[in-house]
């Protein structure tokens, strides 16, 4: 039986090291954007911190964050993070997101931040059940049209996430033991399936009235996939999406868990929102 591979992570505070950061960012996402190594030192010097993860001594994986103030307190701003192509879907992201919550806490945040796509379901079901982050704020097209690797194609929609280390500890709640046909008769977007198994939407229910305390939004379990072989879902996806995240967040829902469907018949997975 093969011995797992070790993975050390550990912070960065060398050139030399942070260089090597670099080099990863340009081989995931393209040469055009990524972050000279003179600014994640200069933010590693000024309260920001660079994550390495390290498999026999090669850099695998990485996460940068800077300062972020809001104008009345300072919080930790997660910016980038990226795993080497072999090395993804192995739990080093998670790895990657509780040491930063270690070393945040030892630096006196409270609070850290980031942005992802809310079609990307691998990164919902971690930031949300996993880490127990929250969102109530969605970004439309927050970077503009992008060229990279990663995100061409479609606008970069974002949601920000809001998460508290110092009173929320890091759980797996996945849906709280919903079942998953309440969930599935109650999702605001209703799906449909074409070739090769990829869901389309098909339309949207009424926004909960407000004695409803629990709503819930289906994604799909591989956009990336439908992103290239179907820009026009892809595109569905994103539109009813946003609608759906924005009425709601204007309503005073929240984010606050994810449903991550293992059956392989259903190819969505789930938001959970409740009330403020």
């Amino acid at each position: 039986m093969t011995k797992p591979q070790e993975i050390v992570i550990r912070s960065l505070h060398r050139i030399e090291e942070l260089e090597e950061v670099r080099k990863l960012e340009s081989n995931i996402w393209g040469d055009t954007d990524s972050i000279p190594s003179h600014q994640t030192i200069t933010a590693v010097k000024n309260g920001g911190l660079v994550l390495g993860a390290y498999c026999e001594g090669q850099l695998i994986g990485f996460q940068y964050s800077f300062p972020g103030f809001n104008g009345k307190s300072a919080y930790l701003c997660s910016h980038i993070l990226g795993i080497d192509e072999q090395f993804r879907n192995k739990g080093i992201g998670e790895k990657l997101k509780l040491a930063q919550r270690e070393e945040a806490l030892k630096l006196g945040y409270s609070l850290i931040t980031w942005t992802y796509d809310p079609l990307e379901s691998i990164n919902g079901y971690l930031n949300i059940a996993k880490l127990g982050g929250g969102c109530s704020t969605y970004i439309a097209n927050c970077y503009g049209e992008m060229e990279d690797l990663l995100n061409s194609g479609v606008p970069s929609d974002r949601f920000l996430v809001e998460w508290h280390i110092d009173k929320k500890k890091t759980t797996d709640s996945s849906g709280r033991g919903i079942p998953l046909d309440v969930v599935i008769e109650n999702s605001l977007i209703q799906w449909e399936t074409i070739e090769k198994g990829l869901p389309v939407p098909s339309f949207t229910l009424p926004l909960p009235e407000q004695k409803c305390d629990t709503a819930f939004v289906a994604i799909p379990k591989d956009f990336r996939t439908i992103r290239v072989t179907n820009s026009q879902a892809a595109n569905e996806w994103r539109m009813k999406t946003m609608d759906i995240f924005t009425d709601l967040f204007q309503q005073g829902w929240e984010v606050t868990d994810f449903i991550k469907n293992s059956m392989t018949e259903i190819p969505v997975q789930f938001y959970v929102l409740t009330k403020k």
